[in-house]
């Protein structure tokens, strides 16, 4: 019997994770040596209304894919994959028209979140999905085969042009929509670069429309769009909930200190386990295909990333308020108090976040999606605290206690999960 414990870290799936890894460590060191600059450029009320568009093109943007494309690493045969690619592309086109039909109401829902300035970028928002879309379904195109490099140029140039245009257009005085049209050109420019790279080899094969198999795909994946993609919704809206929920109460520019306190703490954990999810979502659904346990590996790497996480977490924690100063001025402060509050939830989705395929592959999306509403309702309420109690502080540490409840909670399930089915797989020895 093969070394279980050992198995993900054999060669090719040790150079997978290092291609991933050492781009997205570079992507994000891109993005946070420009923080300083960009900080000093753009005020905490811009970070805020950027907060603010990104956080609702968040939660449509989850609605444009339908979780299809997570089903596309899945499948056994190539054509099978294709066809799921076709519905992804179908459904990303069907929303981006459905959401730009509501540019001409974009006063009343800038009136919703008592933020005037978002009706004049509202229009932006169907082209940020679309690409957004798009780049999701070529991401696990990639994945599916494999094709990290172009995963990894797509997140480097990304970051690149992220941190070129906020600072020229930050620079040239756009100081109210130059965030955001930043963020919306630098990943279609990467896009549109990523695409061209390919070329015939990779992306040829998708110019071959089966209706007949998308038809089938839509119905053996119709767990997807009926459980992951609500599952998923309510997810977006509960991790953008400070945002969507404190910013018509306590203004954009407390929002601006909250959304710079998620970036930096979330942004540097979610590029890594990111680049990890994605090697490891392809390797164990391949051993669950093959019927192969996969326990020993799961476990291993569970116990590695709380080796790592739990020492850095403390250390970080006595630092943050000085760190924060430091990097992004003295006006930021606030922003690392912010951090400190989230430190145990963020060490919580350090853990989780990278295994979060493992009820997409045990088909219990359903359960999980349950999971998502109580969390929702848990932020919801905790949120609703702090506003009534007038306290932002008391709203963000009820919030990150509810994370860190739940978050526990899913990885218990996680760990059973894995069990049930290795104790099956040993009937079947």
């Amino acid at each position: 019997m093969k070394n279980l414990l050992s198995e993900i870290y054999s060669s090719a799936s040790l150079r997978n994770v290092g291609k991933l890894l050492s781009a997205n460590i570079f992507a994000q060191a891109i993005g946070l040596l420009v923080y300083p600059v960009l900080t000093r450029i753009y005020t905490p009320e811009d970070f805020g209304l950027l907060n603010l568009f990104v956080s609702i093109a968040g939660v449509l943007i989850v609605l444009s894919g339908m979780e299809w494309y997570n089903a596309i690493v899945l499948p056994k045969r190539e054509e099978e994959a294709r066809a799921i690619v076709h519905l992804c592309l179908l459904s990303v086109g069907i929303w981006t028209l459905l959401i730009a039909a509501t540019i001409p109401f974009s006063g009343t829902i800038a009136h919703l979140f008592k933020s005037p300035l978002l009706s004049r970028y509202y229009w932006l928002l169907p082209v940020y999905v679309m690409a957004m879309g798009v780049w999701n379904i070529l991401n696990y195109w990639y994945i599916r085969n494999k094709s990290y490099g172009r995963i990894s140029g797509y997140q480097i140039s990304q970051s690149l042009f992220s941190a070129g245009y906020k600072t020229s257009f930050g620079w040239a005085g756009w100081l109210q929509g130059g965030l955001i049209y930043a963020t919306i050109l630098s990943p279609l420019c990467s896009l549109v670069l990523s695409i061209c790279i390919s070329g015939k080899k990779m992306l040829a094969p998708l110019a071959q429309v089966d209706k007949t198999l998308c038809a089938s795909m839509a119905r053996q994946y119709a767990n997807f769009p009926k459980y992951s993609m609500p599952r998923a919704l309510v997810n977006i809206i509960s991790g953008n909930l400070p945002v969507l929920m404190l910013a018509p109460l306590f203004g954009l520019t407390e929002v601006g200190f909250i959304g710079m306190a998620l970036t930096l703490s979330l942004s540097p954990i979610q590029i890594v386990v990111k680049s990890i999810y994605q090697v490891l979502y392809q390797h164990i659904a391949q051993r669950v295909n093959n019927r192969q346990p996969i326990g020993a590996l799961m476990r291993r790497y569970i116990g590695n990333v709380l080796l790592v996480s739990v020492p850095f977490f403390i250390g970080l924690y006595f630092i943050l308020p000085w760190l924060t100063e430091t990097l992004l001025g003295a006006s930021w402060r606030m922003s690392g108090i912010y951090i400190r509050i989230f430190l145990p939830w963020i060490l919580m989705i350090t853990i989780t976040t990278s295994i979060n395929f493992i009820p997409d592959i045990f088909g219990k999306q359903s359960a999980m999606l349950w999971i998502e509403i109580v969390y929702l309702i848990l932020r919801v309420i905790a949120l609703a605290i702090g506003g009534y109690t007038a306290s932002l502080v008391t709203a963000l540490t009820l919030f990150s206690v509810s994370g860190v409840i739940v978050l526990l909670g899913q990885l218990v399930w996680f760990i059973v999960l894995i069990r049930h089915y290795d104790k099956d797989y040993e009937k079947c020895e």
